[in-house]
């Protein structure tokens, strides 16, 4: 799915992007799903929602913080994000590519452009060799991508997903976590649920990952134990 966001300090101009984008969205796989009047509040909120924006449509010419500092900012915390700069003047195309730009528009953007951009996008996301695990929380919608979880642990009804970076919480059961990360994931307890390819060290009741250990339950230790040691002379994820 892409998740797309667009930044423009001009109603107007947002207007006219929205309307020729949804000429052009894949039914049920693709959604504009935030819009952003400012690039500080663009960087701050994108900050907080890691992998939940997937193409960003981003104003040059704004008040307060433009474009170029906008992306300059939000480079710092994802090299992901694919931005499309949307500017009234060529000055600034080459000054895109310092971060990583994918493209650019001129205004008003004509559905031609617009098209043509978002066969890139798409093309790019189809390229991504990476799978993701979608969640909710009061926070918002995460996407993180499966290389990065390194376990995820139950209390009652409410889930932890630890990566190296952040713990996030959301209510579901780690029964159905667990079928939705796939093989990769290995279940070593009733509570925990661990990434294979993240475990440093298996021994007859704990795995060690990311300088932590878990345990590993009696009945599960055999079928845990092979999965692991199976991943970590060179499974596949």
């Amino acid at each position: 799915m892409l998740r797309i966001a667009l930044c423009d300090d001009e109603t107007s101009a947002r207007d006219a992007l929205r309307f020729q984008l949804e000429k052009i969205l894949l039914d049920g796989n693709e959604e504009i799903v935030y819009e952003f009047n400012s690039g500080k509040r663009a960087v701050s909120w994108l900050a907080k929602h890691p992998g939940e924006i997937d193409l960003l449509f981003l104003d040059v010419e704004m008040d307060e913080m433009n474009g170029m500092e906008a992306a300059t900012d939000i480079r710092k915390f994802n090299q992901d994000l694919m931005i499309v700069f949307v500017t009234g003047y060529t000055d600034y195309v080459f000054d895109g590519y310092k971060v990583g730009a994918l493209d650019y528009i001129i205004k008003p953007a004509g559905a031609g452009r617009v098209r043509e951009l978002m066969e890139r996008a798409r093309s790019m996301t189809a390229d991504v060799n990476d799978t993701f695990f979608t969640f909710q929380n009061a926070d918002g919608t995460f996407k993180v991508s499966c290389r990065d979880i390194l376990y995820c642990y139950s209390e009652k009804r409410l889930v932890h997903l630890v990566t190296a970076q952040k713990e996030y919480q959301f209510y579901d059961k780690l029964d159905h976590v667990e079928e939705a990360l796939g093989d990769g994931f290995v279940r070593i307890h009733q509570r925990y649920l661990v990434n294979s390819l993240a475990v440093a060290h298996v021994s007859a009741s704990s795995v060690t990952l990311a300088g932590t250990e878990l345990p590993i339950s009696r009945a599960l230790r055999q079928q845990a134990s092979e999965k692991l040691a199976r991943a970590m002379l060179g499974g596949d994820f």
